[in-house]
């Protein structure tokens, strides 16, 4: 109790219990002096916010708000502009980190006091509970005399040093649970530059219930909190959309890198508690230039009952952020939306198994998108998970390519017939109508009408730039794409479809740059590797052109890479045996990509045979006719002319 914790300016004392800047006390109640205490015995950890609770309270009870509330008053006590306070920080739904570097000093036995005292005088709590003062004997002049004379000792160590070998073995651990999340963090520095809106980002919600089968209704329900908050008021919210968001689901992430990482200003926290017939749900709004509380709240609802927890959030993040809402948006969020909670839960395994796209999880996200729509034959949303996963089937050949896509057609229709303002379901259909009908008419017409509906969604954004691009207007195509990107700026899937879009329009370095980032994002995801080899093919750079090529893990695209690379290398043998490979496997789904490979090699007539075939297949690859570069040699043959006119594209 003697040594006294030294940081920057400020001389923590656990004998007086008294905080000094530059010699001048400041004033902490009680509570906020423990919790700055443990903080100081603890610098540059991770101190989960339980252990904080338990070293600081004791067994008692205490709201997690409380505790926000504390660390709050404590960063603008150590700070005169709460911006450049950044000794204490929150480490994402995890708890907090003193990030200074704390020395131990005594004091000599003269200047040691005999009692203690608690600075109060002044203090405004800010919504803590007000705290008993306890006797003083000495003075605030006084405890500042006492710290002329301090005894410096070493400093605490950093937290890692005298835990090395542990450490990096927990990094190790880390990169292999994590790769996917390690693969985008070096993303970060360059996001996008910020919007003019305010930027809300919807961490994942933590599942708190004990029961790991409960992780589907965790992210459902980080899904159904973007798409709500999403829907508010596009013009003034941005909100990151949840592919973005889901990497930070098992991070330890601070709160200022996610600020820097998704150029938002705002973060929602959110956790799940309860059991089958009670849920507690805790929301906590930050902002993240000051890592303040802003608000929090905790929800308790019957299962019934949790889809009115969008509606309440909404609310309480409007009120905050001062977001100022129309009459028909204030309408909306009062609206009900009676669902079956059976249904709803269905819904929300159905779209957890989706999301991962194998085969077999897409044969259970069908199950449950069946299940929902049995018990709850008006659940719109029900109608469009199912047309989205029986048409990413028939895409993959799981179900016949025919009755596939009809089912999708049928699906997604009846969605729309339930909720004409479901924007979700106007995009289902502008998709299947560009890439399985070719009715490029109707597809805009879709997509205009979700955008409408839902202008800050950034999965219709991406789709709105597919089209743009088989109707060749490529400027619009690449304004859809980085407004995509605003929103889901770690979808690697996005990232890709704008470096095609550059390539496209013939700027082959920016072209580079974007696929590179969407492989740091995700290093496995198809066709990004063919994309940049394809990129250095144009550059004049084929040896590393096949080099990129040989890393595409999706067998049709590296076969059709190897052919045009080996091709463009003088290896003709190479290329024959990979294009004759990519005839044998994919002849009846790949048509296409087959004629792309003849039209490289100066090959028109094979061409030609190749996209008649893709043509009566209705290969999903025909509505890129307009922007393939590996289809350029055709471009003045009369045969490429009549082509686009029997696809009704324009010339």
């Amino acid at each position: 109790m003697n040594d006294l914790y030294c940081f920057g300016p400020f001389v923590l004392d656990p004998k007086r219990r008294t905080l000094h800047c530059d010699k001048s006390p400041i004033p902490l109640t009680p509570k906020a002096f423990d919790v700055l205490l443990f903080l100081a015995q603890n610098p540059n950890r991770l101190i989960t916010k339980d252990e904080l609770l338990k070293a600081v309270w004791g067994d008692a009870f205490v709201e997690e708000g409380n505790l926000t509330q504390y660390i709050s008053h404590l960063r603008k006590a150590l700070a005169g502009n709460p911006e450049d306070s950044r000794l204490i920080v929150t480490i994402s739904r995890k708890g907090y980190q003193f990030t200074a570097d704390v020395a131990l000093a005594e004091l000599p036995d003269a200047a040691k006091p005999d009692a203690a005292q608690v600075l109060t005088s002044g203090l405004s709590t800010g919504g803590i509970a007000a705290e008993a003062q306890t006797d003083n004997e000495n003075s605030p002049s006084e405890a500042a005399t006492a710290l002329n004379s301090l005894k410096m000792n070493a400093p605490i160590p950093k937290f890692g040093s005298g835990w090395r070998i542990a450490a990096v073995l927990g990094v190790v651990a880390v990169v292999f649970v994590g790769a996917g999340y390690v693969s985008w963090r070096s993303f970060r520095a360059a996001s996008p530059p910020k919007s003019e809106k305010i930027m809300l980002a919807v961490l994942p919600f933590q599942n708190l219930t004990g029961d790991p089968n409960k992780e589907y209704l965790a992210d459902g329900l980080t899904e159904q909190m973007i798409s709500q908050l999403g829907r508010l008021h596009p013009e003034q919210l941005g909100v990151i959309a949840r592919t973005s968001v889901m990497g930070y689901k098992h991070s330890d992430q601070r709160l200022d890198q996610i600020g820097r990482d998704l150029s938002v200003e705002y973060v929602l926290e959110n956790s799940l508690r309860g059991s089958a017939d009670h849920l507690r749900v805790t929301v906590q709004l930050l902002q993240v230039k000051d890592q303040s509380h802003l608000w929090a709240q905790d929800y308790d609802y019957r299962p019934r009952d949790i889809l009115s927890l969008e509606d309440d959030v909404a609310r309480a993040v409007v009120r905050e952020v001062q977001i100022r809402l129309t009459p028909q948006q204030q309408a909306d969020l009062t609206r009900t939306r009676p669902v079956n909670p059976e249904a709803f839960d269905a819904y929300m395994e159905g779209r957890f198994f989706l999301d991962r796209e194998s085969a077999g999880d897409l044969n259970k996200a069908v199950t449950y998108f069946e299940q929902a729509i049995q018990l709850d034959s008006s659940y719109a949303l029900a109608w469009v998970g199912l047309s989205r996963a029986l048409f990413r089937q028939a895409d993959r050949g799981s179900v016949p390519l025919i009755e596939g896509r009809r089912r999708a057609r049928e699906t997604a229709a009846r969605a729309l017939a339930l909720d004409p303002n479901l924007a979700e379901a106007h995009a289902q259909i502008g998709q299947i109508k560009r890439e399985a009908d070719w009715d490029w008419t109707g597809a805009n017409a879709s997509l205009q009408h979700a955008l409408e509906l839902e202008p800050g969604n950034s999965a219709v954004l991406n789709l709105a730039a597919g089209l743009a691009i088989s109707l060749g207007r490529f400027g619009e195509a690449l304004e859809f794409n980085r407004r995509a990107i605003t929103l889901d700026p770690l979808n690697a899937a996005i990232r890709g479809s704008l470096a095609e879009t550059c390539s496209v329009m013939g700027r082959q370095e920016e072209a580079e740059v974007h696929f590179k980032k969407a492989l740091e994002l995700n290093p496995d995801l198809a066709p990004n590797h063919e994309g940049l080899g394809l990129v250095y093919l144009a550059q004049g750079r084929a040896q590393d052109a096949l080099a990129e090529i040989e890393r595409e893990q999706m067998g049709m695209w590296r076969l059709q890479g190897q052919a045009v690379a080996n091709y463009a290398l003088g290896r003709n043998k190479e290329s024959d045996t990979a294009l004759s490979e990519l005839i044998t496997k994919y002849q009846s789904q790949s048509s296409f990509y087959i004629a792309e490979v003849y039209s490289f090699r100066k090959e028109p007539d094979q061409a030609f045979e190749w996209l008649d075939r893709a043509y009566v297949q209705h290969d999903t690859g025909v509505p890129e006719t307009k922007s393939s570069t590996l289809l350029k040699n055709l471009r003045g043959d009369p045969r490429y002319i009549a082509f686009l006119k029997k696809l009704r594209l324009p010339l």
